[in-house]
């Protein structure tokens, strides 16, 4: 590996828009695997949403709305396909009598946990064809990433607030 001195400098607007292909092809492979790990599949609407009550258990309705930034009916059609599949469920709020909270059925957890297992697999088949400089530099570089984006999101800079799942 040269020298890092010696290493070509990409541009911000280079690295960005590489990692916006990147991205973009990886949110395809996602909504594949998405649909295609069970019986019951959901859409990538359906995973965002899920991975939101995963992230906070016994959210309410309004917060849901809030952090994924689309109204109430629409959520609310997102929640009615998730319990009719058996991935969601909706109770009363043990606070507010007016508001309902969601969360995870154990069916929608196992499906979360299958989702991640095969898109796992799908990057572990990519990575063990890069030699192991190309790993740890993408290692290194994801890391950084990262920190930058939720330093950004801590901030406001990041929609959505959601972090990886």
């Amino acid at each position: 590996m040269p020298a890092p001195d010696l290493v070509p400098r990409r541009s911000s607007r280079e690295a960005a828009r590489s990692t916006g292909g990147v991205t973009e092809l990886l949110g395809l492979m996602w909504e594949r695997t998405g649909r295609a790990t069970a019986a019951a599949p959901a859409s990538p609407s359906q995973l965002r949403l899920m991975y939101l009550v995963e992230s906070e258990e016994g959210v309410r309705m309004r917060v849901v709305c809030e952090q994924l930034a689309a109204a109430p009916p629409s959520v609310s059609r997102l929640c009615d396909r998730l319990q009719a599949i058996g991935f969601l469920e909706r109770l009363p709020c043990p606070v507010s009598g007016r508001e309902v909270t969601i969360r995870l059925t154990a069916a929608g957890r196992a499906h979360l946990r299958h989702v991640r297992e095969q898109r796992e697999t799908m990057l572990r088949q990519a990575m063990d064809a890069m030699s192991d400089a190309e790993r740890h530099a993408l290692a290194e570089g994801l890391a950084a990433l990262h920190a930058q984006l939720l330093a950004a999101d801590g901030e406001g800079g990041v929609p959505g607030g959601v972090t990886a799942a």
